[in-house]
C-alpha cells in the first residue's frame, strides 16, 4: 500500500520534518536533488546537454541544486531561472548562491534547440491558479522541444489535488516527486502529464503518515490482503452467495457476475434471474444453482425468493435486472429481509436513482436512509450524476475528486465510482485504484467486477476490502489480457479468464 497525498499534506509533512523532527529544508534538498539525478544518470550520456528551468521558490531551488550536482559530475548543464528573482525564497537564493561558486552556468537563453534534457523546476506543488505570462510561454516552448523532460514533483501547471490542467502544462517523460505520490500525478490529464512516476525517499518523518487518507495498491498486497484457504475447508466454507441479475434478453451480465464469482473462490453462486434465461445459465455456468422466477408474477415466488435472500452470506443485485416491477420488489426485499453485505450495481442503482426524487430538498444526504454500512454501491460517473439528480454538477472533472469524498462522507455505505481511476470511498477513507487499462472500457466488466467483490465477500472479507482489493484484482486481470490481445481485443470474459492467473501469481510470490 502506498499513500497519495494532496498539496496541503506535502507541505504538512515538509513542515513537521523540518519543525518537529529537525531535519533542515536544505537536507530535504539537497536529498531531493540526489534522488533526481540518480534518475537522468539512467539515461544520460556525455553527449547529452541539460537545461533545468527553475522558478524562484522552492520547486526551483531543487532545480538549482540538481544542475549543481550534475555539474560537479561532469555533466554540460545550464540553468534558466524563470520569475522575478527579487521573490525568492530564502532557500532557492541559497541555491543559487552555491551554484554559482560552483561554477554552474546561468543562461538566459530561449533557444532550446540545443539541449536534450529538460528538467522542469518550475512551480511543482501548490499552483492554484491559471498559468500565464512568461510560465506560459515557456512551458510551451519546452513542449515544443524534443527534449527528454524530467518533472520535478509534478509537472508544471498540473492542479496538485485534482489533475487539472490549469492552462498549459509541461508534457513530462518522467516525475520525480519525493515521498509519496501526489494526487495531480494519478488523476487524468494530469497522470498523463506525469508519465513514468517515481516516488524517492528522501527522508519524512512516517509517523505523519497517520493523517493520510487515499493511498493505492501494488501487487504484493493482493498476497497480504487475499483470504487464506485452509486445507480442512468445504464449500461451506467459502460461503454460498447470491446474484440477482439478468431479464429477458440480458442473461450475460448473472453469467459474468457469477463466473467471476466462482473464479474467486466462493464456494458456492446462486443465481436469481427470470426464467428465459434458464436455459443458457445452465449451458454457460453448470456450477451455478439457479432459482427462476416469472417476471410478470413474481409475487407467487415471494417466500422462496426471500428464504434465498436470507441464506445468502453475500449478494450482488442489479447487473442486467431491468428496471420493473419485479426488480423493484427483489431490490426491496434484499434492502428488508437480510444485513449481509450488498453490492448493489447497475439498474438497482437506477432504481435507486428513480426513488431520489421522491425526496423533497435534497441536502446531499439522501441516500443515507437507505444504504447500510456494509452496502457497496457501484455507479460509473453517468449513474451517480443520476444518483446525485440535480446536484450532479458536482461531477465536474474539476471537482469531482473532492466533492464525491464529502457526499460519501454522509453516508455510512462504500461507494465505488467507476472511471479511468476509480475511487473507492467510505467515511474519510479513499483508496485510488491504478491498475487497468483502456481494454477494460467494454460491456460486462462491470458484471465482472461485481462478481469478484463478492467472491471475496463470500470468503468473509471485510467489505470495504473486498471492494478495494475487487477493484484493484479487476485492473491487473484487464492488465493480463490486454498483454494477452491487446487493449483494442479485449472483452469481459478475457478478465475473468485472467482471474487464475493473477491469483496464482500472488501464491508464488
Amino acid at each position: 500500500m502506498k499513500y497519495v497525498i494532496n498539496s496541503e499534506q506535502a507541505k504538512a509533512v515538509d513542515t513537521y520534518t523540518i519543525n518537529e523532527i529537525g531535519i533542515p529544508s536544505l537536507v530535504l534538498m539537497e536529498r531531493a536533488a540526489v534522488s533526481v539525478v540518480q534518475e537522468i544518470e539512467k539515461k544520460i550520456t556525455d553527449t547529452d546537454k541539460v537545461l533545468c528551468v527553475c522558478d524562484v521558490g522552492n520547486n526551483g531551488g531543487d532545480g538549482i541544486a540538481v544542475a549543481r550536482i550534475l555539474h560537479q559530475k561532469g555533466y554540460t548543464v545550464c540553468c534558466q531561472m524563470v520569475g522575478n528573482l527579487e521573490k525568492s525564497s530564502t532557500d532557492n537564493i541559497k541555491q543559487r548562491q552555491i551554484a554559482e561558486k560552483m561554477g554552474v552556468s546561468f543562461v538566459n537563453n530561449r533557444n532550446l534547440q540545443e539541449y536534450t534534457i529538460i528538467v522542469d523546476a518550475i512551480f511543482g506543488i501548490g499552483l492554484s491558479r491559471e498559468v500565464s505570462g512568461v510560465f506560459a510561454e515557456w512551458i510551451k516552448q519546452i513542449n515544443q522541444l524534443h527534449a527528454y523532460v524530467y518533472a520535478i514533483d509534478l509537472p508544471s501547471g498540473i492542479h496538485t489535488d485534482t489533475g487539472q490542467i490549469m492552462g498549459c502544462a509541461v508534457r513530462a517523460d518522467t516525475t520525480v516527486t519525493f515521498g509519496y505520490r501526489k494526487l495531480g500525478s494519478v488523476y487524468y490529464p494530469g497522470a498523463e502529464h506525469a508519465g513514468m512516476v517515481v516516488v524517492t525517499d528522501i527522508g519524512f518523518a512516517k509517523e505523519y503518515e497517520k493523517y493520510f487518507t487515499h493511498y493505492t495498491y501494488e501487487k504484493e498486497d493482493i498476497k497480504k490482503y487475499m483470504p487464506k484457504r485452509a486445507a480442512y475447508s468445504n464449500k461451506g466454507t467459502f460461503g454460498k452467495v447470491l446474484v440477482i441479475a439478468g431479464s429477458n434478453n440480458m442473461a450475460g451480465a448473472c453469467y459474468l457476475s457469477a463466473y467471476a464469482a466462482y473464479e474467486m473462490g466462493a464456494g458456492l453462486v446462486k443465481v436469481i434471474t427470470p426464467k428465459e434465461n434458464r436455459t443458457i445459465i445452465q449451458q454457460l455456468l453448470p456450477e451455478a444453482v439457479l432459482h427462476t422466477y416469472d417476471i410478470e408474477h413474481i409475487e407467487r415466488q415471494k417466500n422462496e425468493l426471500i428464504q434465498d435472500i436470507k441464506d445468502a452470506r453475500a449478494i450482488v443485485v442489479g447487473p442486467g435486472m431491468g428496471i420493473n416491477v419485479a426488480s423493484e420488489n427483489l431490490l426491496d426485499w434484499v434492502f428488508h429481509e437480510t444485513d449481509v453485505p450488498t453490492v448493489i450495481d447497475a439498474d438497482a442503482i437506477q432504481i435507486l436513482a428513480g426513488r431520489q426524487k421522491e425526496i423533497p430538498k435534497f441536502d446531499g444526504k439522501k441516500l443515507k436512509w437507505m444504504l447500510r454500512e456494509n452496502m457497496i454501491i457501484t455507479p460509473h460517473l453517468k449513474e451517480m450524476a443520476d444518483l446525485l439528480g440535480d446536484k450532479k454538477h458536482l461531477l465536474s472533472m474539476q471537482n469531482q475528486q473532492l466533492d464525491i469524498r464529502e457526499i460519501a462522507s454522509e453516508n455510512e455505505n462504500i461507494l465505488v465510482l467507476k472511471d479511468a481511476r476509480t475511487l473507492v470511498v467510505q467515511k474519510e477513507k479513499c483508496y485510488i485504484n491504478l491498475s487497468g487499462n483502456s481494454g477494460m472500457a467494454t460491456a460486462g466488466a462491470g458484471d465482472v467486477l461485481t462478481g469478484i467483490v463478492l467472491g471475496l465477500l463470500a470468503q468473509k472479507v471485510e467489505p470495504y476490502m473486498a471492494a478495494t482489493l475487487g477493484v484493484y484484482i479487476h485492473g491487473i486481470a484487464g492488465e493480463e489480457a490486454a498483454k494477452k490481445k491487446g487493449t483494442y481485443s479485449v472483452t469481459a470474459r478475457d478478465l475473468i479468464a485472467m482471474l487464475p492467473k493473477v491469483l496464482m501469481q500472488q501464491e508464488e510470490m
